[in-house]
């Protein structure tokens, strides 16, 4: 069982105190799942407009400089801070301002994984929404901040209380225990452009795991919310994504969904999108999972590789 964290601990996955009071209130949770469920349905059904706005204003603008930014904070961005440049800084600074102009909160993403230029594409496509619309997108964003951050509250259970039976989340960011024997994260990914003959760079790629474990993810469920977010990237000049996932010796076994922007690379293919779901089974934790994606405007492959 959980230790009996207070409302401040859970004030630091989210910046709402409704949200952090009812969490303290619904635990102890008997593991992450618990808790992860539990938090969707307070966060979705229990705290108002208020609320939520409360939690947005606790985020930082993507690349802000200041010393109050929490080490979370800086650990999401980490991707975005290393790939941008003296101008793409200024423009996503000049985006921001634009906007909390037209929508009254800060642009809020998930930024765990995701470069600057990906950012900066999202939030000039996100700009063009209705309020109502982009209120409900900002908020389904939070939410993913929200599990990345529960996991890592998690992680601290684990450390502090090694004869705990809860796994590690496939999401953690670091290394497990510091020492990890691997060099790469279990789950990679490259894309080719066999029609062009060359790596497809440029194309976003997200990995997604299945959170339920009573029930195997069915067709049915492709746009359920039980698929959560472990990260996300773009792939470069060679093809390959950076990091979905951090480097740990034992892989979460459960199903996992990796999706490829396809339409955006070539908008006159066939497929707006390519998303592939495999299972990393008990005895597979230790295996590494590389899964690449052979693709042309009308045609793709995939296979698993090493």
């Amino acid at each position: 069982m959980e230790p009996l964290w207070k409302e401040q601990d859970y004030l630091s996955c989210c910046g709402s105190k409704s949200f952090a009071k009812e969490m303290a209130a619904a635990s102890p949770f008997a593991d992450l799942d618990h808790a992860l469920q539990s938090a969707r349905e307070i966060w979705f059904n229990k705290i108002d407009v208020n609320g939520w706005l409360e939690a947005f204003a606790s985020h930082p603008a993507i690349g802000a400089a200041s010393p109050s930014i929490s080490q979370w904070s800086k650990e999401e961005q980490s991707t975005a801070l290393a790939t941008a440049t003296d101008s793409t800084v200024q423009e996503l600074v000049e985006w921001n301002a634009r906007y909390r102009a037209k929508f009254g909160f800060v642009f809020l993403i998930c930024a765990s994984g995701r470069g600057t230029l990906e950012i900066l594409a999202e939030l000039k496509k996100r700009y063009l929404n209705r309020p109502i619309v982009e209120f409900e997108i900002a908020a389904q964003e939070n939410m993913k901040i929200i599990e990345l951050r529960l996991a890592k509250l998690f992680k601290t259970q684990a450390r502090t209380a090694p004869s705990m039976t809860t796994q590690l989340p496939a999401t953690q960011s670091d290394k497990a225990g510091g020492n990890s024997q691997r060099t790469r994260p279990p789950i990679t990914t490259h894309v080719l452009d066999v029609a062009r003959g060359s790596p497809a760079s440029g194309m976003e790629v997200h990995l997604e795991m299945w959170k339920d474990t009573l029930q195997c993810p069915s067709f049915t469920d492709r746009d359920s919310s039980k698929w959560m977010l472990v990260g996300s990237s773009v792939t470069n000049t060679d093809g390959r994504s950076g990091p979905l996932m951090g480097i740990v010796d034992y892989i979460t076994p459960g199903f996992y969904r990796i999706s490829f922007n396809t339409g955006k690379y070539v908008s006159s293919g066939f497929f707006p999108f390519v998303s592939i779901v495999f299972e990393v089974r008990e005895n597979e934790r230790s295996e590494h999972f590389h899964v690449p994606l052979l693709y042309s405007p009308f045609s793709f492959t995939t296979y698993r590789g090493s």
